[in-house]
Parts: structure tokens; C-alpha cells; sequence
């Protein structure tokens, strides 16, 4: 089991930038996958990047492509969320989210998630 706490969300105006981070209670080394989702208010959840521990694999959300970036630092146990030219509709709360089950489920519904992080971006 794993406990995960994100931090970094703010507000910043369209074009800027932000990092997020997801401190892990237990140790990530064994996770197959982790991930970051988000979800604005009337929408629907919707998965922003992952990465796939072993090989340390990386897929985006068309939206997000090019702008955000994904990493996981095993040593200090965290998920980090770096991005960068944010828009308005960048807006909602981030869950970072874990998944231990081979092949890990990501994509779709991880295991355990996190309490959010509010991201707001003005025009």
C-alpha cells in the first residue's frame, strides 16, 4: 500500500509555468506504473501523463503534449508533473495516482490516488 500527497499547484497566468510533486509514503521502486490525472468542475476525469517504472516509458494526453513532463525520482520516492506555456483550460485539480498490478492500469482506474492539487490559470 502506498500513501500519496501532491503539492506544487498554485495560480499562475496563461504562459507560465509550475511543477507538481507527489510525495509517495512507501517505496515507488515497486509500482508498475504511476500517473497523473485531473479533472475541472462538470468534466470528466481525464488521465494527463504516465510513466511505466520499468523502462520508464512516458505517454501524454494529446492537450498536454509538448508542454507538460512527467518524471519519477525512486530515490526520493516522488512523482513530479513539470509544466510549462499553461492555458485556462489547464485548470482543475491533479491527482497523482499509483498502480503495483502487472502491467499496471494507468491508463484507466490505478490503485491508489492522491488527495489533488488545485492548478488555476488566468488569461
Amino acid at each position: 500500500q502506498v500513501q500519496l500527497v501532491e503539492s506544487g499547484g498554485g495560480s499562475v497566468q496563461a504562459g507560465g509555468s509550475l511543477r507538481l510533486s507527489c510525495a509517495a509514503s512507501g517505496n515507488i521502486y515497486w509500482t508498475s506504473c504511476m500517473a497523473w490525472f485531473r479533472q475541472a468542475p462538470g468534466k470528466e476525469r481525464e488521465g494527463v501523463a504516465r510513466i511505466y517504472t520499468r523502462g520508464g516509458d512516458t505517454y501524454y494526453a494529446d492537450s498536454v503534449k509538448d508542454r507538460f513532463t512527467i518524471s519519477q525520482d525512486n530515490a526520493k520516492n516522488s512523482l513530479n508533473l513539470q509544466m510549462h506555456s499553461l492555458k485556462p483550460g489547464d485548470t482543475a485539480m491533479y491527482y497523482c495516482a499509483a498502480d503495483f498490478r502487472i502491467g499496471g492500469y494507468c491508463d484507466t482506474e490505478p490503485q491508489y490516488w492522491g488527495q489533488g492539487t488545485q492548478v488555476t490559470v488566468s488569461s
